[in-house]
């Protein structure tokens, strides 16, 4: 994905910019779907996003990591547009 690409989809997920970044509203956060060389692995729970050069900085409550946004080709979005997050059963 592009950063533009990201970007769109963070502000359709509602995030508000701040000095450090983007971060979500309550109850919201995002996953990113990463893959490289034919490794692929998902970050789940991330609450603020900050790009810098060619990578993008994620936290979450447990993790703080840095993505090569172009490795990045999916990002799920929970509780967006103002909606309480969703939880599926058994998760």
């Amino acid at each position: 994905m592009t950063r533009e690409q990201i970007e769109t989809i963070l502000k359709t997920a509602g995030a508000k910019s701040d000095k450090e970044g983007q971060s979500f509203p309550e109850g919201s956060n995002v996953t990113f779907h990463v893959a490289h060389d034919g490794a692929s692995l998902s970050f789940q729970k991330i609450e603020h996003v900050r790009f810098d050069g060619e990578l993008v900085y994620a936290k979450s409550a447990k993790q703080s990591l840095a993505l090569a946004f172009t490795d990045v080709f999916a990002v799920a979005v929970e509780g967006a547009s103002g909606q309480t997050a969703r939880r599926p059963a058994g998760f």
